[in-house]
């Protein structure tokens, strides 16, 4: 459990985004492949998938998330009230 907290706190210290979180990815990796837990050695795998879409989220500040968080909303609040043209309409018009 340790071992866990220690990977856990070291990756949520790279979410803020700064140029030198690519060399520092690249060390809590290898710490985490080194380490004996198979569902990190998993999430460290997708990591690994998708790695230039991870290190733009890790190294750039930009992001898409007001636009996705208020698209979201808006779904949530017209399910089952309307269809897809007004769902279009408070988009564009909203």
């Amino acid at each position: 459990m340790t071992a866990l907290h220690g990977l856990v706190g070291a990756f949520a210290a790279l979410l803020k985004p700064d140029e030198a979180n690519t060399a520092v990815l690249e060390e809590w990796t290898s710490v985490a492949r080194s380490a004996d837990l198979p569902h990190v050695h998993a999430f460290v795998r997708g990591l690994g998938q998708d790695r230039d879409a991870v290190l733009a989220a890790l190294t750039t500040p930009h992001h898409n998330g007001k636009t996705e968080g208020g698209t979201k909303m808006l779904k949530r609040q017209m399910y089952g009230r309307a269809g897809f043209t007004l769902l279009r309409h408070r988009i564009l018009l909203g």
